[in-house]
């Protein structure tokens, strides 16, 4: 019941939809570095903002979720708030904008939420400039499997300024910010077939046993609770 897509007008953000089965167990959402407009059709317009550990995402008996999700650093640059302040929640688009701005968003999202979505973050991303580049080369950079002190170097950044402008952009620091992107690469290699063991040595993990403590405090299971069976 799930399925996601390139955003197109909107570089790097994915649009997903989403319907809630009757009897549905809530699911399991991994944290990404990245922030989230969605739609819900009972609860309306809202923002999910990035997480540090796994949140699990309840819904009523086929309730439809449409989502867009924005790549890592580019939530303030369309939300207009630091993504520190929406670290581990969830809450209405309303709040960040106010009613009188949101209102007529919803009511056109009511029936075209997809296109509200991507319309909305490619207007304001133009509005604001565009997202701070800083936030695609140190999520870049850390992606590979640089340290915290390699990507502060690359990007041309002491530590500490490396450490606030990642809080303001990704809504924690580098370092978290790297164990998350780790975590979903070695996932992404585990689900197309690569064994655990090589799975760690790859992705610089000490051990397997060092992969499964880190997956279980970020997603709150074992990597084997989250590969297809």
């Amino acid at each position: 019941m799930y399925r996601e897509r390139p955003a197109g007008g909107v570089a790097g953000a994915v649009l997903w939809t989403s319907t809630t089965p009757a009897g549905a167990a809530p699911t399991r959402v991994l944290p990404d570095g990245c922030v989230d407009l969605l739609w819900s059709s009972r609860s309306g317009l809202l923002v999910a903002g990035p997480d540090r550990t796994a949140h699990l995402s309840g819904g009523g008996p086929e309730e439809r979720w449409v989502g867009l999700r924005l790549p890592p650093g580019t939530g303030p640059a369309v939300l207009g708030v630091p993504a520190v302040e929406l670290r581990d929640r969830r809450v209405p688009l309303a709040d960040l904008w106010g009613d009188s701005a949101v209102a007529g968003l919803a009511e056109r999202a009511g029936s075209a939420p997809a296109t509200v979505l991507r319309e909305v973050a490619a207007g304001r991303l133009r509005a604001s400039g565009g997202p701070d580049p800083l936030g695609v080369r140190v999520a870049t950079v850390l992606a590979v499997g640089a340290t915290v002190t390699a990507a502060a170097a690359a990007v041309g950044l002491d530590p500490r300024a490396l450490h606030r402008r990642s809080r303001h952009l990704f809504g924690y620091g580098p370092k978290t910010l790297a164990r998350i992107l780790r975590m979903q690469r070695a996932l992404a290699l585990a689900r197309a077939g690569t064994p655990l063991a090589e799975v760690a040595a790859s992705c610089g993990y000490a051990d397997q046993a060092h992969l499964t403590r880190d997956v279980r405090d970020l997603a709150g299971v074992p990597p084997t609770a989250l590969l297809p069976r």
